[in-house]
């Protein structure tokens, strides 16, 4: 499902902090963040082996895209691969706004998405989603300050939504003019195994068991098709000169590694 909290051109460091978890069947084939792709332009990020795509990368000249899921009861078959949605971005010359407008176009043909797509050296930040289900697709600048997604939109006051949002906001508080430590962030605030009162859950239709296990900010629930949950952590941190570090903790074959890639946007 995954879950990501940001602070964007609101900390005194850095132009960016964005922390995301990505949630996803233990056996799924993955690999871990590194450069790949073709030509000049390379992605820095994780890839899902089995779809081909991400759920979040960034490349030297300063372009970011991730997502995450929306969680509903109902998939739609036959639909396009929802890690696709940052390749549209990454590679290209086009604005944010201008690729979130072409996706929006193309919305109904992937199931629930929210998209976040960012180049840092025009400041330019933008949200799309496809849902709620019949309505047109979102289009959203994304304002300075904190903002956190989960698996509905942006801002959205999910329990673990409004849990990683104010623990964030208080390690931001407390290291305001410091620059943050990625592994400190992973251990304070990512690995959070907190579930919801389940009269606090939101109401997507999905049975409530599934919801309630769903409801850390840190997962792990066996289902029918194995273990599901959270698989790996990334913490991108851009500072305002430009140096970039993009530091993962990650799941492989049953263990717990960790690494960290920096680069220089050009």
């Amino acid at each position: 499902m995954c879950i990501a909290a940001w602070v964007w051109q609101a900390h005194p460091v850095h132009q960016l902090l964005l922390l995301l978890n990505r949630d996803e069947l233990h056996s799924r084939p993955t690999k871990a963040v590194g450069w790949w792709g073709e030509g000049s332009k390379k992605i820095l990020g994780g890839r899902d082996v089995v779809g081909g795509g991400t759920w979040m990368g960034c490349t030297k000249d300063g372009r970011l895209s991730f997502l995450t899921n929306v969680l509903e009861p109902d998939a739609m078959p036959g639909a396009r691969t929802r890690g696709d949605l940052p390749l549209r971005f990454l590679p290209s010359n086009k604005s944010p706004l201008e690729v979130a407008t072409e996706v929006a176009k193309e919305a109904d043909e992937y199931n629930g998405f929210n998209l976040v797509l960012a180049d840092l050296t025009t400041n330019a930040m933008v949200y799309v989603s496809n849902r709620p289900k019949g309505q047109p697709a979102t289009i959203q600048l994304v304002s300075p300050g904190l903002h956190v997604l989960s698996n509905a939109r942006l801002d959205s006051p999910w329990p673990k939504a409004i849990r990683l949002g104010k623990n964030l906001r208080e390690l931001v508080r407390n290291h305001d003019d410091d620059e943050l430590e990625a592994k400190d962030i992973v251990e304070r605030l990512m690995t959070d195994t907190t579930k919801a009162d389940k009269d606090r859950l939101p109401n997507t239709g999905c049975d409530l068991d599934w919801e309630h296990n769903l409801s850390p900010i840190f997962m792990e629930v066996q289902t029918d098709q194995g273990l599901y949950g959270t698989r790996s952590t990334a913490v991108l941190s851009v500072n305002y000169d430009g140096e970039a570090s993009l530091y993962e903790k990650y799941l492989e074959s049953g263990i717990w590694k960790d690494h960290t890639v920096r680069y220089h946007i050009e």
